[in-house]
């Protein structure tokens, strides 16, 4: 049977979207156990020269959720950047696009297949297929942001292990 769209979107999606929620999660109970504040480590970055950690979880949002929402009607429009917001607003943030992801049925994303919609990023104006758009820009900006988020939270000192990043696998049934 051939995969479809959804099957390639969506579940991939939330995959990582659980596995970002259980790493914030992780990091408010090492907080907890070391006495240290969440809320640290939401201006936290790798490198000045990157976007901190309220950043990437936005991204992740933006580039699942939205990303989708682009496919279905032509246009990449992501609310505003919130900034800086509290700890347990990020993890509200990734609960919401856990939510939104898991609202998207099969036949809703596989009617989006084949679907053109341009892309206009500053001067560049990209032409994408639904398709083309997800695999090609929204699934790797996602994971560029969830995994930089992940090593920040583990820059800084949360125990935090690649199966925390993986997620649960989609594995066949035994």
């Amino acid at each position: 049977m051939a995969t479809s769209f959804y099957d390639l979107s969506v579940p991939t999606f939330l995959q990582t979207v659980k596995a970002v929620g259980g790493f914030l999660d992780r990091a408010v109970i090492h907080c907890a156990e070391t006495g240290t504040d969440p809320d640290d480590f939401v201006d936290a970055r790798l490198f000045d020269d990157m976007a901190p950690f309220h950043f990437q979880i936005e991204a992740a949002w933006y580039h699942s959720v939205w990303g989708l929402e682009a496919a279905k009607t032509g246009v990449f429009a992501p609310p505003a950047l919130v900034g800086p917001v509290p700890f347990a607003g990020l993890q509200a943030m990734i609960g919401k696009a856990e939510t939104a992801l898991e609202a998207f049925t099969p036949d809703e994303v596989n009617g989006w297949t084949g679907k053109a919609l341009d892309l206009q990023i500053g001067p560049r104006r990209l032409a994408f297929t639904s398709e083309t758009l997800i695999l090609s820009f929204s699934l790797p900006n996602f994971h560029f942001h969830a995994v930089t988020a992940y090593d920040i939270l583990r820059s800084r000192g949360v125990p935090l292990g690649k199966r925390d990043y993986e997620g649960r696998l989609r594995t066949r049934p035994a």
